[in-house]
Protein backbone atom coordinates (compact mmCIF):
# COMPACT_ATOMS: atom_id res chain seq x y z
CA UNK A 1 0.00 0.00 0.00
CA UNK A 2 2.92 2.33 0.67
CA UNK A 3 4.01 1.88 -2.94
CA UNK A 4 0.57 2.93 -4.20
CA UNK A 5 0.53 6.03 -1.99
CA UNK A 6 4.07 6.95 -3.04
CA UNK A 7 3.17 6.79 -6.74
CA UNK A 8 -0.10 8.65 -6.11
CA UNK A 9 1.73 11.44 -4.29
CA UNK A 10 4.41 11.60 -7.00
CA UNK A 11 1.80 11.96 -9.75
CA UNK A 12 -0.23 14.46 -7.74
CA UNK A 13 2.87 16.63 -7.34
CA UNK A 14 3.37 16.29 -11.09
CA UNK A 15 -0.15 17.62 -11.70
CA UNK A 16 0.34 20.51 -9.29
CA UNK A 17 3.68 21.49 -10.80
CA UNK A 18 2.44 21.53 -14.40
CA UNK A 19 1.03 24.83 -15.66
CA UNK A 20 -1.21 22.80 -17.98
CA UNK A 21 -3.32 21.65 -15.01
CA UNK A 22 -4.03 25.21 -13.94
CA UNK A 23 -4.70 26.30 -17.53
CA UNK A 24 -7.23 23.47 -17.91
CA UNK A 25 -8.93 24.39 -14.63
CA UNK A 26 -8.99 28.07 -15.63
CA UNK A 27 -10.71 27.43 -18.96
CA UNK A 28 -13.11 24.94 -17.38
CA UNK A 29 -14.06 27.55 -14.79
CA UNK A 30 -14.73 30.11 -17.53
CA UNK A 31 -16.97 27.67 -19.39
CA UNK A 32 -18.76 26.60 -16.19
CA UNK A 33 -19.36 30.25 -15.29
CA UNK A 34 -20.75 31.11 -18.71
CA UNK A 35 -22.94 28.02 -18.97
CA UNK A 36 -24.36 28.28 -15.46
CA UNK A 37 -25.02 32.02 -15.73
CA UNK A 38 -26.97 31.58 -18.97
CA UNK A 39 -29.00 28.66 -17.57
CA UNK A 40 -29.74 30.47 -14.33
CA UNK A 41 -30.76 33.65 -16.15
CA UNK A 42 -33.15 31.68 -18.37
CA UNK A 43 -34.59 29.92 -15.32
CA UNK A 44 -35.17 33.19 -13.45
CA UNK A 45 -36.89 34.65 -16.50
CA UNK A 46 -39.17 31.63 -16.83
CA UNK A 47 -39.85 31.56 -13.09
CA UNK A 48 -40.82 35.23 -13.23
CA UNK A 49 -43.12 34.59 -16.17
CA UNK A 50 -44.86 31.82 -14.21
CA UNK A 51 -45.29 34.04 -11.16
CA UNK A 52 -42.66 32.25 -9.08
CA UNK A 53 -39.94 33.98 -7.10
CA UNK A 54 -36.34 32.79 -6.44
CA UNK A 55 -36.99 32.69 -2.69
CA UNK A 56 -39.78 30.14 -2.94
CA UNK A 57 -39.00 26.65 -1.70
CA UNK A 58 -41.74 24.77 -3.53
CA UNK A 59 -41.08 21.34 -4.90
CA UNK A 60 -42.08 22.48 -8.41
CA UNK A 61 -39.39 25.17 -8.43
CA UNK A 62 -36.74 22.79 -7.10
CA UNK A 63 -37.66 20.23 -9.74
CA UNK A 64 -37.43 22.90 -12.42
CA UNK A 65 -34.10 24.26 -11.22
CA UNK A 66 -32.68 20.74 -11.13
CA UNK A 67 -33.70 19.97 -14.71
CA UNK A 68 -33.33 23.45 -16.22
CA UNK A 69 -30.12 24.59 -14.53
CA UNK A 70 -28.28 21.78 -12.75
CA UNK A 71 -28.66 19.17 -15.51
CA UNK A 72 -27.28 21.63 -18.07
CA UNK A 73 -24.27 22.14 -15.81
CA UNK A 74 -23.86 18.38 -15.52
CA UNK A 75 -24.07 17.98 -19.30
CA UNK A 76 -21.41 20.66 -19.72
CA UNK A 77 -19.20 18.90 -17.16
CA UNK A 78 -19.53 15.57 -18.95
CA UNK A 79 -18.75 17.12 -22.34
CA UNK A 80 -15.67 18.88 -21.00
CA UNK A 81 -14.40 15.77 -19.19
CA UNK A 82 -14.35 13.91 -22.51
CA UNK A 83 -11.44 16.19 -23.49
CA UNK A 84 -10.07 17.25 -20.08
CA UNK A 85 -9.42 13.73 -18.78
CA UNK A 86 -7.28 12.74 -21.81
CA UNK A 87 -5.35 15.99 -21.42
CA UNK A 88 -4.56 15.07 -17.81
CA UNK A 89 -3.84 11.37 -18.28
CA UNK A 90 -2.04 11.33 -21.63
CA UNK A 91 1.38 11.81 -19.99
CA UNK A 92 1.02 9.34 -17.12
CA UNK A 93 2.61 6.47 -19.03
CA UNK A 94 3.47 7.91 -22.46
CA UNK A 95 5.79 10.58 -21.12
CA UNK A 96 7.62 8.12 -18.87
CA UNK A 97 8.17 5.84 -21.85
CA UNK A 98 9.36 8.72 -23.99
CA UNK A 99 11.73 9.97 -21.26
CA UNK A 100 12.94 6.40 -20.60
CA UNK A 101 11.99 6.63 -16.91
CA UNK A 102 9.39 3.88 -17.27
CA UNK A 103 12.04 1.16 -17.13
CA UNK A 104 13.34 2.65 -13.88
CA UNK A 105 9.81 2.58 -12.46
CA UNK A 106 9.53 -1.10 -13.35
CA UNK A 107 12.64 -1.87 -11.31
CA UNK A 108 11.14 -0.28 -8.19
CA UNK A 109 9.86 -2.63 -5.45
CA UNK A 110 6.22 -2.24 -6.52
CA UNK A 111 3.92 -4.50 -8.52
CA UNK A 112 2.45 -3.57 -11.88
CA UNK A 113 -0.99 -3.23 -10.29
CA UNK A 114 0.37 -0.83 -7.67
CA UNK A 115 1.85 1.32 -10.44
CA UNK A 116 -1.46 1.42 -12.30
CA UNK A 117 -3.51 1.98 -9.16
CA UNK A 118 -1.25 4.78 -7.94
CA UNK A 119 -1.50 6.65 -11.23
CA UNK A 120 -5.24 6.02 -11.38
CA UNK A 121 -5.82 7.44 -7.89
CA UNK A 122 -3.80 10.56 -8.69
CA UNK A 123 -5.84 11.21 -11.84
CA UNK A 124 -9.06 10.43 -9.94
CA UNK A 125 -8.21 13.10 -7.36
CA UNK A 126 -7.57 15.59 -10.15
CA UNK A 127 -10.98 14.76 -11.67
CA UNK A 128 -12.59 15.09 -8.24
CA UNK A 129 -11.24 18.63 -8.06
CA UNK A 130 -12.70 19.44 -11.49
CA UNK A 131 -16.07 17.99 -10.43
CA UNK A 132 -15.92 20.15 -7.30
CA UNK A 133 -15.25 23.23 -9.43
CA UNK A 134 -18.43 22.54 -11.37
CA UNK A 135 -20.38 21.82 -8.20
CA UNK A 136 -19.59 25.20 -6.65
CA UNK A 137 -22.14 26.88 -8.92
CA UNK A 138 -25.19 24.77 -7.97
CA UNK A 139 -24.15 25.01 -4.32
CA UNK A 140 -24.26 28.79 -4.59
CA UNK A 141 -27.98 28.62 -5.37
CA UNK A 142 -28.59 27.60 -1.74
CA UNK A 143 -28.42 31.34 -0.99
CA UNK A 144 -31.60 31.87 -3.03
CA UNK A 145 -33.59 28.63 -2.73
CA UNK A 146 -35.06 27.77 0.66
CA UNK A 147 -35.22 24.17 1.92
CA UNK A 148 -33.29 22.94 -1.06
CA UNK A 149 -33.18 19.18 -1.53
CA UNK A 150 -29.53 18.24 -1.81
CA UNK A 151 -30.02 14.51 -2.44
CA UNK A 152 -30.67 14.62 -6.22
CA UNK A 153 -27.87 17.14 -6.77
CA UNK A 154 -25.28 15.15 -4.80
CA UNK A 155 -26.30 11.87 -6.46
CA UNK A 156 -26.06 13.52 -9.89
CA UNK A 157 -22.52 14.70 -9.22
CA UNK A 158 -21.63 11.29 -7.81
CA UNK A 159 -22.75 9.81 -11.12
CA UNK A 160 -20.61 12.26 -13.11
CA UNK A 161 -17.59 11.52 -10.90
CA UNK A 162 -18.06 7.79 -11.51
CA UNK A 163 -18.20 8.47 -15.25
CA UNK A 164 -15.00 10.46 -14.81
CA UNK A 165 -13.42 7.39 -13.24
CA UNK A 166 -14.37 5.37 -16.32
CA UNK A 167 -12.69 8.01 -18.50
CA UNK A 168 -9.58 7.90 -16.30
CA UNK A 169 -9.32 4.11 -16.46
CA UNK A 170 -9.80 4.03 -20.26
CA UNK A 171 -7.43 6.91 -20.91
CA UNK A 172 -4.79 5.44 -18.59
CA UNK A 173 -4.99 2.28 -20.67
CA UNK A 174 -4.52 4.33 -23.86
CA UNK A 175 -1.50 6.07 -22.34
CA UNK A 176 0.07 2.70 -21.55
CA UNK A 177 -0.14 1.63 -25.20
CA UNK A 178 2.12 4.26 -26.78
CA UNK A 179 5.09 6.54 -26.27
CA UNK A 180 3.42 9.36 -28.17
CA UNK A 181 1.51 11.83 -26.01
CA UNK A 182 -0.57 13.05 -28.97
CA UNK A 183 -1.54 9.54 -30.01
CA UNK A 184 -2.51 8.80 -26.42
CA UNK A 185 -4.68 11.95 -26.32
CA UNK A 186 -6.52 11.26 -29.58
CA UNK A 187 -7.05 7.58 -28.77
CA UNK A 188 -8.50 8.60 -25.42
CA UNK A 189 -10.86 11.17 -26.92
CA UNK A 190 -12.08 8.70 -29.55
CA UNK A 191 -12.67 6.05 -26.90
CA UNK A 192 -14.50 8.52 -24.65
CA UNK A 193 -16.75 9.71 -27.47
CA UNK A 194 -17.44 6.19 -28.78
CA UNK A 195 -18.60 5.19 -25.31
CA UNK A 196 -21.69 7.38 -25.76
CA UNK A 197 -22.53 5.99 -29.21
CA UNK A 198 -22.96 2.46 -27.91
CA UNK A 199 -26.40 3.36 -26.58
CA UNK A 200 -27.52 4.27 -30.11
CA UNK A 201 -27.59 0.57 -30.87
CA UNK A 202 -30.86 0.35 -28.93
CA UNK A 203 -32.57 2.40 -31.63
CA UNK A 204 -30.92 0.55 -34.52
CA UNK A 205 -31.41 -3.15 -33.74
CA UNK A 206 -34.78 -4.90 -33.92
CA UNK A 207 -34.05 -7.91 -31.72
CA UNK A 208 -35.31 -7.60 -28.16
CA UNK A 209 -32.29 -9.51 -26.87
CA UNK A 210 -29.90 -7.20 -28.72
CA UNK A 211 -31.76 -4.19 -27.32
CA UNK A 212 -31.31 -5.48 -23.79
CA UNK A 213 -27.60 -6.06 -24.41
CA UNK A 214 -27.08 -2.53 -25.74
CA UNK A 215 -29.07 -1.07 -22.84
CA UNK A 216 -26.92 -2.98 -20.38
CA UNK A 217 -23.61 -1.84 -21.88
CA UNK A 218 -24.81 1.73 -22.53
CA UNK A 219 -23.20 4.16 -20.12
CA UNK A 220 -25.91 6.70 -20.90
CA UNK A 221 -28.70 4.42 -19.66
CA UNK A 222 -26.86 3.75 -16.39
CA UNK A 223 -26.00 7.41 -15.87
CA UNK A 224 -29.52 8.68 -16.55
CA UNK A 225 -30.85 7.30 -13.26
CA UNK A 226 -28.03 8.86 -11.25
CA UNK A 227 -28.43 12.22 -12.96
CA UNK A 228 -32.12 12.20 -12.06
CA UNK A 229 -31.20 11.58 -8.43
CA UNK A 230 -31.83 7.82 -8.28
CA UNK A 231 -29.18 5.29 -7.26
CA UNK A 232 -29.48 2.01 -9.14
CA UNK A 233 -27.27 -0.85 -8.04
CA UNK A 234 -26.85 -2.26 -11.55
CA UNK A 235 -25.61 1.11 -12.79
CA UNK A 236 -23.01 1.38 -10.03
CA UNK A 237 -21.89 -2.21 -10.63
CA UNK A 238 -21.57 -1.63 -14.38
CA UNK A 239 -19.51 1.55 -13.98
CA UNK A 240 -17.18 0.01 -11.39
CA UNK A 241 -16.84 -3.10 -13.57
CA UNK A 242 -15.81 -0.93 -16.53
CA UNK A 243 -13.21 0.79 -14.35
CA UNK A 244 -11.90 -2.57 -13.14
CA UNK A 245 -11.73 -3.96 -16.68
CA UNK A 246 -9.59 -1.13 -18.07
CA UNK A 247 -7.36 -1.08 -14.98
CA UNK A 248 -6.81 -4.81 -15.47
CA UNK A 249 -5.97 -4.30 -19.16
CA UNK A 250 -3.58 -1.50 -18.24
CA UNK A 251 -1.93 -3.68 -15.61
CA UNK A 252 -1.43 -6.41 -18.24
CA UNK A 253 0.29 -3.91 -20.55
CA UNK A 254 2.59 -2.74 -17.76
CA UNK A 255 3.36 -6.32 -16.75
CA UNK A 256 4.22 -7.23 -20.35
CA UNK A 257 6.72 -4.35 -20.41
CA UNK A 258 8.19 -5.65 -17.16
CA UNK A 259 8.73 -9.10 -18.65
CA UNK A 260 10.24 -7.74 -21.87
CA UNK A 261 12.67 -5.49 -19.97
CA UNK A 262 13.79 -8.23 -17.59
Amino acid sequence: MNGVLTITWKEMKGFMMRPAFYVICFFLTLLFSYSFSISLFQFVQMAGAMGMHPGMGGGQQQANIHYMVFLKQLSMLNLLMIFAVPALTMKLFSEEKKMHTFDLLLTAPVTSFQIVLGKFLAAALAILFIVFLSMIYPLSTALFVENMKWGPLLISYLGLFLVGLVYVAMNLFCSSLTESILISFFMSVILNVSLWFIGMGVEIVDSQTARQVFEHISLNSHLSGLVEGTIRSQGIVFILSAVGLFLFLCERIVESHRWRSS
